[in-house]
Parts: structure tokens; sequence; C-alpha cells
């Protein structure tokens, strides 16, 4: 996805996607872990911040111009990334590698389809 991102001349490249999936699976895995509060602690909790920082994060990459907001795909492209690291970090990599396909699709067949339709 950081790559299509990053041919296009997008603000959020291959490396920022590459970092916000492997942050994601990690924050994921040490939800997970064992040493992470007493085994007691709700893993769903990481999981909700990671969406919501991701929120934040994808806010800050679009940016209105003239009337027209720019960088929402980005933004998009990144939370999915984030969603993808996480089904990584939980071992569904099957889900992870499909979601990932079906992003790729997305961005680069539809974005070809739109612009034909424009």
């Amino acid at each position: 996805m950081g790559y299509e991102r990053e041919i296009h001349k997008k603000p959020a490249g291959l490396r920022t996607h590459v970092l916000i999936s492997l942050a994601s699976a990690l924050f994921t895995l040490i939800s997970m872990s064992v040493a992470f509060g007493n085994g007691s602690a709700d893993p769903t909790r990481i999981a909700s911040q990671v969406l919501t920082g991701m929120g934040f994060v994808g806010a800050g990459v679009i940016i209105s111009a003239q009337g027209k907001l720019h960088g929402v795909t980005t933004a998009a492209s990144l939370w999915i990334t984030a969603a993808i690291g996480m089904a990584a970090g939980l071992g569904e990599y099957l889900l992870a590698g499909f979601s990932a396909l079906l992003t790729l699709i997305s961005l680069t067949v539809l974005w070809r389809v739109e612009d034909r339709l424009t």
C-alpha cells in the first residue's frame, strides 16, 4: 500500500505504511502478552487505542484546499494498514494477506476506474 502511495507522490509513503503496520502488530502482540499487566488486563483496550490513534494520524494527513479535501485515501490506507498489522500480530496471516490484496486492488484498479468515470 505504501509503495502505491509513494509512486503517486502522496504524503504517507512506503516507510510510513511499514512502520504503522509493524507498530500495530507489535502493540497487538504486547497486548496479548502475559508480561502486559497481571494476566487480567483486557487486550482489546490496546486495539481500541490503535484505532483511535490512527484516526488522529489520518486526520493529520487530510487537508482542505480551495474547498476540496485531499489525503482521504491516504488516511484510509494508513488505517487499513494498521488493521492489517493487528491481524498479523494476532497470527491471522490469511486475513492480513487477503486484506492487503483487497487494499492494493482498491488503490490500483479502482483508481483507474474512478479516473475514467470523472
